[in-house]
């Protein structure tokens, strides 16, 4: 039997299944004042990013507008607009701290689209390698995610701390940006 070495998934197979969200998590978690420990990597004016808990790859991150919606076109042009400015960024930010040949980025919409959390939209932008789906998920339907998600975090806030016109509060909160 093969075994895959993840000490870093301890805290969530220890975790409180309760949990401490009541609400939109989306909501909840960039409200609060730790955005290292909640994933939050960057903020503009009406978005921000986040890490996904349960990423696909190393660097899968979440741009997320801040107004709690499941319909697209409910979002305002100035909405619309800081989200698709800060997806830009992130880009540019898992491309310098990552490198990797592509990027699948989009979003569920709806019931029927497969997503875990369809009140709240958020594009989900996942890096990719040439070569990265390899035997484990298709045989034994098992995902080796190769970076524990706090050193990515580091890595990914790094990168978007040396874009322009970033702001970099103390180490515990997101990079800022205002478009």
């Amino acid at each position: 039997m093969e075994q895959v070495f993840a000490p870093w998934r301890i805290d969530w197979v220890e975790r409180d299944d309760e949990g401490d969200i009541e609400g939109c998590v989306f909501c909840e978690l960039p409200a609060r004042e730790d955005d290292r420990e909640n994933l939050v990597v960057a903020r503009s004016d009406h978005a921000f990013v986040m890490f996904n808990n349960y990423p696909y790859n190393p660097g899968h991150a979440m741009v997320i507008p801040r107004e709690h919606t499941g319909d697209y076109r409910d979002l305002s042009e100035e909405v619309l607009l800081d989200h698709a400015r800060l997806k830009q960024r992130t880009f540019d930010a898992l491309e310098t701290a990552l490198s990797p040949t592509g990027f699948n980025a989009g979003l569920n919409l709806g019931d029927g689209a497969g997503g875990s959390i369809d009140d709240h939209l958020h594009t989900h932008v996942v890096p990719r390698w040439e070569g990265d789906t390899n035997f484990m998920p298709v045989v034994s339907d098992t995902k080796v995610i190769v970076e524990a998600v706090d050193e990515t975090y580091d890595r990914v806030r790094e990168a978007f701390a040396e874009q322009e016109g970033a702001a970099v509060p103390d180490d515990e909160r997101a990079i800022r940006f205002q478009f």
